[in-house]
């Protein structure tokens, strides 16, 4: 085995998390992006957490004044005054005539005057960890790419004798992606900014190298916090998480909806409600929640396309006291924006309420409001496929709304995600005796039996009610659910 090289925290856990642990001490790395993706407040969380360790730290600048840097981290109540800051911004005087040079370049000159102060300053105060902000001004100064990079291996070799770890910060506004600087570094970090037609920028952050080490790789979503500074959500990995957990079902309280499904819904598994708007699928999913909750098993339901008001009131109006669980500590319900929600943000939201809350029920109503915050068809279905193979491994029972176009006749959606789900609920509007009725069926079960037989869905005040099986509707699977007139002419009708 090689030698176990001590890491330095990044001083955000969840970037720590990508990198195995943090950065490799008494190395170089680069952590580059576009102005306003967060390098500065990184960094300065970086001196933080390795200042509070007890490791001497130091922060270079060469572009931002003190007192800026100061009134940036006093914006997130962060103490900066204790780190210590040396800036190399010039002073109005060199502007005067007496000072501009008339033998050698400008540019000779300010790049060994600045080098030797760097070098001066850093020798003196010995730090064990340093930010220089940041190389665009070196590189303006050296004026051409060979002196750029011959610089940049000797403050490479001057970091290393002295075992410091160094992170030198790059908003690429000279060369754009810089590919001499990234040989050089032994990590590189990079911060983006993806813009989106509404809503708010989505931030990622990608570990382009890092060398000798094992590390997450991809693109993972971060956000910028007003007191949390930088937080980095790891992208999921459902194979890293199992639990052993209990085999059994969760019941919904309403004895014919359990015989539908074959006495109730297994743990570690996903059911997708789909149908219509309006037809049940958000009332079904919340009888599973509330009972659940009844029980004492914690359950969550995330709300993306109404308000929380409106949910809970129908949820009341059914005969579930929705408030009284709340109360208790055993129901949640979380009203999500996804204009201003990250996929992975939502996730880590998941993942933080399983296993910090010991949540037991999640439902997501619905898929077309998570659709939304996605960039694209192909990142939902693999953002959904390892949550749900996440959750099914906790032993967590997830129940996933999806509306369909459409109110009658033939119905699409978006995108399938019926074949990620373990169990398939399928819910319909019908027409019989001049009134609008719903059925709901079971088309698909992994564990277990289930009926097949569609019965007829009703909601009256104060429950739901799920009749006998429809032996003479027709016609639901080709999207013209039709139900017979002789036999509703007849003395029973549908469900009662």
């Amino acid at each position: 085995m090689g030698k176990q090289v001590e890491r330095i925290s990044t001083g955000v856990s969840g970037l720590d998390n990508i990198l195995g642990g943090g950065l490799p001490e008494g190395q170089m790395y680069l952590l580059e992006g576009d102005p306003g993706t967060g390098k500065t407040t990184l960094a300065m969380q970086f001196l933080m957490s390795a200042m509070a360790n007890g490791r001497k730290v130091l922060y270079v600048t060469l572009s931002e004044p003190k007192q800026e840097l100061i009134d940036s981290a006093d914006s997130h109540d962060w103490d900066f005054t204790q780190v210590p800051i040396v800036e190399f911004v010039p002073d109005e005087g060199s502007l005067a005539a007496d000072q501009q040079y008339t033998v050698f370049y400008p540019s000779d000159v300010e790049l060994a005057g600045t080098i030797s102060r760097l070098t001066e300053a850093i020798d003196k105060r010995q730090p064990a960890c340093l930010v220089l902000d940041s190389l665009s001004e070196l590189r303006l100064l050296a004026a051409d790419n060979m002196r750029y990079r011959r610089q940049l291996l000797a403050l490479k070799q001057f970091f290393a004798g002295r075992k410091m770890t160094a992170l030198l910060l790059d908003d690429r506004s000279a060369n754009g992606q810089d590919l001499q600087l990234q040989s050089i570094a032994h990590g590189v970090v990079r911060l983006e900014k993806v813009p989106r037609s509404f809503g708010v920028t989505r931030r990622r952050v990608e570990v382009i190298k890092l060398r000798g080490s094992v590390f997450r790789e991809g693109f993972h979503d971060y956000n910028i916090l007003l007191a949390e500074g930088v937080v980095v959500y790891p992208r999921l990995i459902a194979s890293e998480h199992s639990a052993p957990f209990d085999g059994e079902q969760l019941a919904s309280g309403i004895e014919q909806l359990d015989r539908l499904f074959g006495g109730g819904v297994p743990r570690g598994s996903s059911t997708l409600m789909i149908g219509p708007t309006g037809v049940g699928k958000s009332s079904i999913s919340m009888q599973y929640a509330y009972a659940a909750a009844r029980r004492g098993d914690r359950a969550i339901v995330y709300v993306f396309d109404e308000v929380l008001r409106t949910a809970k009131a129908r949820a009341e109006g059914l005969g579930m006291e929705i408030q009284t669980e709340i109360d208790r500590g055993t129901l949640s319900m979380s009203q999500v924006d996804p204009a201003e929600l990250s996929p992975s943000e939502f996730v880590w939201q998941i993942r933080n309420d399983v296993n910090d809350r010991n949540t037991r029920v999640v439902v997501i109503d619905s898929l077309n409001g998570f659709l939304n915050s996605m960039p694209g068809e192909a990142d939902l279905l693999l953002q959904l496929h390892e949550l749900l193979s996440y959750l099914n491994q906790k032993g967590i029972v997830t129940f996933l709304v999806m509306t369909q176009h459409g109110l009658v006749g033939t119905m699409s959606t978006q995108v399938d995600v019926s074949y990620l789900a373990d169990t398939v609920v399928l819910l319909r509007y019908f027409e019989a005796r001049g009134r609008i009725r719903q059925s709901i069926a079971v088309l698909k079960k992994r564990i277990g039996d289930h009926e097949r037989t569609l019965r007829e869905l009703t909601f009256k005040p104060g429950g739901i009610l799920v009749g006998e099986a429809l032996k003479e509707f027709r016609g639901v699977l080709t999207g013209v659910p039709e139900y017979p007139e002789d036999t509703v002419d007849g003395k029973r009708e549908a469900g009662e």
